[in-house]
C-alpha cells in the first residue's frame, strides 16, 4: 500500500499532536510553521533569571487517555508538579484577597460568600433540570439559574476571566464547560454528579495533578516535537492550497531562505488560529464560503505582565496559585498568578515573580496601552492587594492582539462549517482550539473529527 503523505500546517501544541497521531498510523507527515521555534501560543522564556509562559502556565492532568499521551511519547517522566500551596486559591472581595474555601468547614467560615449566597448555593441539588437541553444556554444564565447571583459575581465571572479572559454572559456552557452540561443532564443536579464521581469517572484518574516542565510551559511541545521523524519546516509561510482533481492537494510555500516552494499531499490537516485561515489562497476547494464561518471565532486581546520583586518587598504570604478578581470589583486586572509559588525555578533566588492579566473581553482598551503604562498599571493594582513596598526590580510583557478563541454562539456554527468542508472536499480537516476547544488536553490528545460534529 502507497505511503500517504500528510501535510500539517501549525506547530503548535494541537498540530505537533495530529503529526504524532498521523505518523502513528504510518503516514509520512510534513510539519510546517511560520514562526522560528514549535509550540504556538505556548511559549517560555528566561529572561534575566525569571522564567516567563507567555502561553497556559500550567496543564491539569486529569484524564487517563492525558497519561497516557505524555507516557507514550516518552514526556511524562518529565513533569514537574506544582508546588502543595497552589491547592489554595484566591480572589478578590471588598478590595481585600479572600482564600476561598478548600473544605465544607471552611465553607462555612469563609467570607467569599455571604450567608445568603451561602444558603442559595446549598439549594442546587433541590433545583429542577432544565427541560430543553436543544437550547443554547450561556454560562452566565446557568449559574444563575442552578447557583445563585452571588456565586455568578463572586465564582463563575472571576473563573471565566482567569482561564478565557472573557465572561460568562458570552460563553456557551455545552461547548465552554460540558462536564457540566452532562452532569445536569444525567444527574439533574451538580452536587449530586460530584458525590457520584461526576461524568466519565472511569476516563479520570484517581488524583488530578497540576504540572508543568523545568524550562517552562513550551517544553511540552518541544519534547513531542522530537518525536516526529520528519523535522518540523520552521519560518515558512504556506501562500496557497489548492485541490487537484485526482484527490490530491498542492501546497505552495516560502521556506526560511524566502524561496519558493510546492509540494503534493495527500491530506491537509490545518490547525492554525482562525483568524489566520484569510491568508492562505485556497484554489478549487468546495465551498469556500465556508472558510470565511470557521474565521468568525472572537479572539479577545490580552496583556500579560510579569514583575519580579525581592521577597521582603511583599508582604502577603504568597501562599497560593494566585488571585482572581470578579468584574464587580471595578478593578483593572483580570487577576494574577504567584508564578514562583507554583514551580521552582521561576525567579532568582529570593525573588518572586507575579504574573498578571490585563484586557481581555472585560477591558479589551486596556491591552493597548503602552508598556511603561500597562506595567505601571499592573503594578499599582498588585501593590494595593499585596501590600507590596518599593517597585519592581524585573519588568516586561506580552501582548496578545487575539488571544484565546471563545466557545461562544458561532461555535456551533464554526464546528458545522468544518464539519462541511471535510465531507465535500476529501483529505481536508480545520481542526485547532477554535473548533476542539482551547483547554490543553483537547489539543493534546487528537481524535476523530467526526466526534467535533
Amino acid at each position: 500500500m502507497k505511503e500517504r503523505k500528510v501535510c500539517v500546517i501549525g506547530a503548535g501544541l494541537s498540530g505537533i499532536s495530529h503529526a504524532l497521531d498521523k505518523q502513528a498510523n504510518g503516514n509520512n507527515v510534513t510539519v510546517f510553521e511560520k514562526n522560528a521555534e514549535v509550540g504556538g501560543v505556548l511559549q517560555s522564556k528566561n529572561i534575566e533569571g525569571f522564567l516567563l509562559d507567555y502561553g497556559a502556565n500550567t496543564l491539569s492532568l486529569r484524564l487517563r487517555k492525558t497519561e497516557e499521551f505524555l507516557k507514550h511519547y516518552e514526556v511524562f517522566e518529565h513533569l514537574v508538579d506544582a508546588d502543595k500551596e497552589c491547592s489554595k486559591r484566591f480572589i478578590i472581595r471588598g478590595s481585600k484577597v479572600i482564600s476561598l474555601p478548600k473544605s465544607p468547614l471552611s465553607f462555612l467560615t469563609s467570607s467569599f460568600l455571604s450567608p445568603l449566597g451561602k444558603l442559595r448555593l446549598c439549594m442546587e441539588p433541590f433545583i429542577s433540570r432544565k427541560k430543553d437541553f436543544e437550547k443554547d444556554e450561556n454560562m452566565a444564565d446557568f449559574v444563575k439559574r442552578r447557583l445563585g447571583n452571588e456565586v455568578l459575581d463572586y465564582a463563575a465571572n472571576p473563573f471565566i476571566g482567569g482561564i478565557y479572559a472573557s465572561s460568562p454572559e458570552t460563553l456557551i456552557l455545552k461547548h465552554a464547560f460540558p462536564s457540566l452540561f452532562k452532569m445536569e443532564q444525567k444527574y439533574g443536579s451538580i452536587f449530586l454528579a460530584l458525590i457520584r464521581g461526576g461524568t466519565n469517572r472511569l476516563e479520570k484518574l484517581p488524583k488530578t495533578r497540576l504540572v508543568s516542565f523545568k524550562k517552562g510551559m513550551q517544553e511540552l511541545p518541544i519534547r513531542l516535537a522530537s518525536k516526529l521523524k520528519n523535522p518540523v519546516f520552521l519560518s515558512c509561510k504556506i501562500k496557497k492550497i489548492e485541490k487537484k482533481s485526482e484527490g490530491q492537494w498542492l501546497v505552495f510555500f516560502e521556506d526560511s531562505r524566502g524561496k519558493k516552494k510546492e509540494n503534493y499531499f495527500d491530506e491537509i490537516i490545518c490547525t492554525i488560529p482562525s483568524h489566520n485561515l484569510g491568508l492562505i489562497e485556497w484554489k478549487d476547494i468546495r465551498r469556500p464560503e465556508l472558510l470565511r464561518e470557521v474565521a468568525q471565532a472572537d479572539h479577545p486581546p490580552l496583556a500579560l505582565t510579569f514583575l519580579g520583586f525581592e521577597r521582603k518587598q511583599i508582604e502577603h504570604a504568597l501562599d497560593g496559585f494566585g488571585f482572581l478578581v470578579p468584574e464587580v470589583e471595578k478593578r483593572k486586572i483580570l487577576g494574577t498568578l504567584f508564578s514562583s509559588t507554583l514551580f521552582p525555578n521561576r525567579s532568582p533566588r529570593d525573588h518572586v515573580l507575579l504574573t498578571s492579566f490585563v484586557g481581555g473581553e472585560r477591558n479589551p482598551e486596556l491591552s493597548k496601552l503602552p508598556k511603561n503604562e500597562l506595567i505601571a498599571l499592573a503594578f499599582s493594582e498588585n501593590q494595593v492587594l499585596l501590600n507590596i513596598r518599593g517597585t519592581p526590580i524585573f519588568e516586561h510583557h506580552k501582548i496578545w492582539p487575539k488571544s484565546i478563541p471563545l466557545p461562544d454562539k458561532s461555535t456551533e456554527r464554526r464546528i458545522l462549517a468544518a464539519k462541511t468542508l471535510r465531507e465535500e472536499n476529501q483529505g481536508l480537516n480545520i481542526l485547532g482550539a477554535h473548533i476542539n476547544g482551547a483547554p490543553l488536553p483537547n489539543c493534546m490528545v487528537p481524535n476523530d473529527p467526526s466526534l467535533f460534529d
